[in-house]
């Protein structure tokens, strides 16, 4: 789906009553740009987005959540615009120190971004919810979306390549993509639990489209619909579901899918990410 694509579908999907939600399945830079999209054209408060949790991981001692942060960062307005990720106006004093004694600094943290890391990581040692923890930054970002992870149990993306499994971090950040990609496994997603307010907003009468963002089908989407009863509860909601591809052509607006497709034998189509 295109653009133009988007926009003709817009006027007939999103089309609000007082109780109309719309919901988002997202992950990445891509994902986040068309939840902000969504809400130039609709009430951010009748969105809701649930965020991939397979990239999650620890980093430093540090409980890192990039998709969220990404689509946080955002939606308020604050992400750095050029590359997409990150704050704006960011300094890198710590960074620069790390790499002075030198620690690990493959996965770049800016100095205000690793408050989101700091504060997160306390609330969940006292045993807050990724969930609660996530509504309540939201809160401080003064987002009116709703954004909410897929699970708050842990769900990690395997990467399978010919030079051994990578976590989704080692392989995307740490190997730049550059490992043969021969499978994924999304470790933990089958003893995990849906986010409650998934489940509600997918039987709700209210829900008045599901929209796919076109983020990685493979590392970004798959994670959210591999815990356990997503895909299932998914397939039996009675709205359109809407999925905007990340290929043109034969390519990736940005990021590794294409290549990941050819390495899986799939042909590199906007028609093949619909199949799959």
């Amino acid at each position: 789906m295109t653009s133009s694509d988007l926009k003709v579908s817009s006027k007939h999907f999103i089309s609000e009553s007082p109780e109309s939600t719309i919901l988002a399945l997202s992950g990445g830079i891509g994902g986040a740009k068309l939840a902000l999209g969504l809400t130039h054209t609709m009430s951010p408060e009748k969105l809701m987005i649930v965020g991939n949790i397979g990239d999650d991981f620890a980093h430093c001692g540090l409980h890192i959540s990039p998709d969220l942060d990404t689509m946080m960062y955002t939606l308020s307005g604050k992400s750095d615009p050029k590359q997409g990720w990150g704050l704006a106006r960011e300094s890198w004093t710590v960074m620069r120190a790390m790499e002075e004694m030198g620690g690990e600094t493959w996965f770049q943290l800016g100095d205000r971004d690793l408050a989101t890391h700091l504060e997160r990581t306390r609330r969940l040692s006292e045993g807050d919810s990724l969930s609660d923890i996530t509504t309540d930054f939201c809160h401080k970002f003064e987002i009116a979306s709703r954004i909410i992870p897929a699970s708050n149990d842990s769900v990690r993306t395997i990467v399978e390549t010919t030079e051994g499994d990578l976590s989704f971090q080692n392989y995307f950040v740490q190997n730049r993509c550059q490992p043969i990609v021969t499978g994924l496994r999304f470790q933990g997603a089958d003893k995990a639990l849906p986010h409650p307010e998934f489940v509600k907003i997918l039987q709700s009468p209210f829900l008045k489209a599901v929209l796919i963002c076109p983020s990685n089908p493979f590392l970004s989407i798959d994670p959210i619909l591999a815990v356990q009863g997503v895909r299932e509860a998914l397939q039996g909601c009675n709205v359109p579901v809407i999925a905007v591809s990340p290929i043109i052509g034969t390519d990736s607006v940005k990021g590794p899918t294409a290549k990941i497709m050819r390495e899986l034998g799939l042909p590199v189509s906007a028609t093949a990410v619909a199949n799959y």
